[in-house]
């Protein structure tokens, strides 16, 4: 036993078997359909685009840079294919850690599966591990450090994808604490860049930075052994000097988020299993989604038309509306954050796909108008302690309202394997020949007994249509 956060970690995911239970398994592996879904659209994306015409000539290697027609060294390739896995926004999030948790995992194990020839259980078991202590960090620095600005799945990702990366190197306990250590070291983002191109960049610099701490600390490099939790750990620089006050007044914990680094039970209960994914239903930031399933149910319920509708009232937990800063977006990467053009996509269409978020579609005319209808009620209280309210006027003076606790597709509200795979086909469509894409499905489908994990990147290492 240790109180070392650091030394409990590396001693986790070293000396820990691989012998999850069978839903670990299957959640992790729901998380690589879902994710590589996600990747395949966001190949095509222009921030990734540019990413890899960045990095392109600074190195081969073992790796594909998934829809670029180009094999990369492992950190190269873990960058770009980290970037098109939060392009889209339209990978899953991770409540104990308040962040994008599969799009920096998944890019860099896959990455660095390729370069050590690992099998598709052993990137399912580094996933599993490396979500542990992704979610541990991220219980204590949070709920303060993201309420703060800071992006976790730049930060925390970074931290946890190094474990990931560790436990694939299979690292003994001082070099994965160091790993993860080192990731520290790499952790940053701000949550200034939403709306921008930086912000999906964000999750390929985590996916990068997880393979390069893992691979130094697998060749020697050490690392300090209080960087979490000393005088000048990540607790007291990136949540604040009032550190310790925080914690000790803590009244309300959600999500294990209690300020401090569990180290007696680190595996126990699995973050994976108890806390669970989220999912996503629509391409665009989670903080919406509460609202958009409560106007989606009350439109399925009571079929009113966009044109009937006086207002719409959204009483959220002020957290969820300061993620959503955009009232009037002027694009497609603004109005990923922006609860009016989420709310006018499900009023004027029913739903809300990749092609709502894109340039031309954020410029729609007829959505403008609606904007000034939709009223924002922050609360402050935790999104646990208050389910996000809608209520719908309309003209004639009728109101309908609903509370929806938990958006579709965590764990309260998960997907069937139909809709997964509905998703991961609307994703796709188009971008590979249909050949490749049917290897890509069976691959996915088979992904805990492939004996290497190329039958997976093959055919996705090809240049895709755009």
């Amino acid at each position: 036993m240790t109180d070392n956060p650091l030394l409990a970690y590396g001693g986790w995911l070293a000396e820990t078997p691989a012998d999850w239970p069978d839903p670990a398994w299957a959640a992790a592996h729901r998380a690589f359909v879902d994710i590589v879904a996600v990747i395949i659209p966001g190949a095509v994306e222009p921030v990734t685009r540019l990413v890899f015409a960045t990095v392109k000539d600074w190195g081969a290697g073992p790796a594909a840079a998934i829809g670029q027609g180009a094999q990369l060294a492992a950190p190269w390739a873990a960058l770009v294919n980290g970037t098109a896995a939060h392009a889209l926004d339209f990978d899953d999030n991770f409540d104990p850690a308040k962040a994008h948790a599969t799009a920096v995992l998944a890019p860099a194990i896959l990455a660095l599966a390729e370069q050590e020839g690992a099998s598709g259980r052993d990137c399912l078991d580094a996933y599993i591990a490396g979500l542990q202590i992704l979610g541990r960090v991220g219980q204590g620095v949070n709920p303060t450090h993201r309420n703060r600005g800071w992006h976790a799945t730049a930060t925390v990702g970074a931290i946890g994808t190094a474990a990931a990366c560790a436990r694939l190197l299979r690292l003994d306990a001082r070099q994965a604490a160091y790993a993860v250590s080192m990731a520290t070291s790499m952790a940053a983002g701000f949550m200034s860049q939403f709306g921008t191109m930086t912000k999906p960049l964000h999750a390929g610099l985590a996916a990068r930075s997880g393979v390069l701490a893992a691979s130094l600390a697998r060749n020697g490099l050490d690392a300090g052994l209080a960087t979490l939790d000393g005088p000048t750990g990540m607790n007291r620089l990136m949540v604040g000097p009032d550190y310790e006050q925080l914690r000790d007044t803590l009244t309300h914990v959600e999500h294990g988020q209690n300020l401090r680094f569990e180290t007696a039970q680190v595996g126990k209960p699995l973050l994976l299993l108890s806390s669970g994914l989220k999912l996503k239903r629509f391409p665009n930031c989670g903080s919406a989604h509460r609202a958009m399933d409560g106007l989606s149910d009350l439109l399925a319920a009571h079929g009113f038309a966009a044109n009937e509708v006086e207002a719409v009232h959204v009483r959220a937990p002020v957290t969820h509306l300061n993620n959503l800063m955009y009232q009037v977006p002027e694009d497609g990467l603004q109005a990923k954050f922006s609860l009016e053009y989420g709310l006018a996509c499900i009023l004027k269409t029913g739903n809300a796909t990749l092609a709502d978020f894109t340039d031309e579609a954020a410029r729609r005319p007829d959505f403008a108008p609606l904007y000034p209808r939709i009223h924002r009620h922050p609360v402050d209280k935790a999104e646990g302690e208050f389910p996000t309210e809608v209520e719908v006027v309309l003209k004639d003076g009728r109101r309908f309202e609903t509370a929806v606790p938990w958006p579709a597709g965590s764990l309260a509200r998960p997907f069937t394997e139909a809709q997964l795979w509905a998703k991961f086909d609307g994703c796709t469509a188009g971008l590979l020949p249909p050949d490749e894409l049917a290897a890509v499905r069976r691959a996915l489908a088979d992904l805990p007994q492939l004996p290497g994990i190329s039958a997976l990147t093959r055919p996705l290492a090809g240049k895709f249509a755009s």
